[in-house]
């Protein structure tokens, strides 16, 4: 078998790692890039989030600045109920691309930018502080950022890069996302007279139309397009011949930048109808940084360089931890930048193409380059 480059090497052990989430288990990965890192002079933190379960900020360099951050999560999606053809935690490479669950989202991109610091790490040292947030917890909600940022464990940042699977193609931002359950009651009575109850799948059926039908009237942004509204989820009812008294819709909101996620809920609550009672499941806001902003300019002159590709400003279509680290951080200028594919994320047989790990490993190695020359 021909020799493995570092980063795949690294990706193959990562996928191992069985950090499906739920339950998470992903203590022994954090566990293994601690050794690693301890062992290039990064002095490592761990946060315990749960049983077998923890955080890591890794740092190096001075203290004395605002830092550059990366940051990545180990926990994965679960497997799905259709057949793997491969084994989802072996790391098999076959025709350019290794296959596993997280190799593309995204142990592919940690264990790129990992590589890239490890290598340089005795240069970092006396320069500006560099920062490797890991995360568990992402898939269900961002549960790691959100304890790393109420911990206080962050520092203050000059720049955030989230190496989340977009093919190394540098995105400026992605959308907010605003989930709501909403839950109509009724009076049950027997199906066959109808006349005595108060059907609450009705009630919902109703809402859903309006939804359907539901005008955020903002402006589309330019890259990351308008706010979207899908209903997810409709559940209600006990059995057949029974009028229901209860009924629950998921919806999903996805919201761009200057969109205030609480005005949007009141007049979500006004389109469903006051009679239900509406909770928030899950509210984060979107990341959008101006393309010139200086250090995102000279990062996505890094990855151009290295890609042989103009800059066409993208966003991605999922979010990021970066929803909760952008905010605590103060704000920084956020690129998502990674080696996995973002078609593979969640899928079946999934993959992450070698040749572009490899490749994410020269990109960030040439954004730490710039960050230590220009002294942060």
């Amino acid at each position: 078998m021909t020799e493995l480059s570092p980063a795949v090497a690294l990706t193959r052990e990562l996928v191992a790692f069985d950090t499906i989430n739920p339950p998470g288990r992903e203590g022994a990965c954090v566990a293994h890039l601690v050794r690693r890192l301890e062992a290039a002079g990064f002095a490592c933190t761990l946060q315990p989030i749960g049983e077998g379960r923890a955080n890591l900020l890794a740092r190096i360099g001075r203290r004395d600045a605002p830092a550059l951050v990366f940051t990545g999560h180990v926990d994965t999606v679960p497997l799905g109920a259709k057949p793997w053809s491969v084994d989802a935690f072996a790391g098999e490479i076959k025709d350019g691309r290794l296959y596993g669950r997280g190799s593309s989202d995204m142990k592919s991109g940690i264990a790129a930018f990992v590589v890239a610091a490890e290598a340089r790490a005795a240069a970092l040292k006396d320069g500006p502080e560099v920062v490797l947030a890991i995360t568990a917890g992402e898939e269900t909600g961002c549960d790691g950022a959100l304890a790393m940022a109420e911990g206080g464990l962050l520092p203050r940042a000059a720049a955030l890069l989230v190496g989340e699977p977009t093919g190394n193609r540098p995105m400026i931002g992605h959308k907010g996302a605003l989930w709501l359950k909403a839950e109509t009651s009724g009076v049950t009575a027997h199906g066959s007279m109808p006349e005595l109850g108060d059907n609450a799948v009705y009630k919902a059926a109703r809402a859903i139309a309006r939804l359907a039908d539901f005008d955020f009237n903002v402006a589309r942004h330019p890259v990351l397009g308008p706010p979207t509204l899908n209903v997810g989820k409709v559940s209600g009812g006990l059995n057949i011949n029974s009028v229901p008294d209860r009924a629950e819709i998921l919806v999903d909101v996805r919201t761009i930048p200057g969109m205030d996620h609480a005005a949007v809920r009141e007049d979500l609550t006004g389109v469903i109808g006051e009679s239900a009672a509406i909770t928030t499941l899950f509210d984060l806001g979107g990341v959008w940084t101006e393309p010139d902003a200086p250090w995102a300019a000279r990062a996505i002159a890094c990855a151009c360089a290295v890609l042989g590709e103009r800059f066409a400003p993208q966003s991605a279509p999922f979010f990021t931890d970066a929803s909760v680290l952008t905010p605590a951080l103060g704000h920084p200028p956020t690129l998502i930048l990674g080696p996995g594919e973002t078609a593979q994320a969640h899928q079946t047989d999934e993959y992450a193409e070698v040749a572009k790990i490899d490749a994410a490993v020269t990109i960030y190695g040439a954004i730490l380059d710039d960050w230590r020359s220009l002294g942060g």
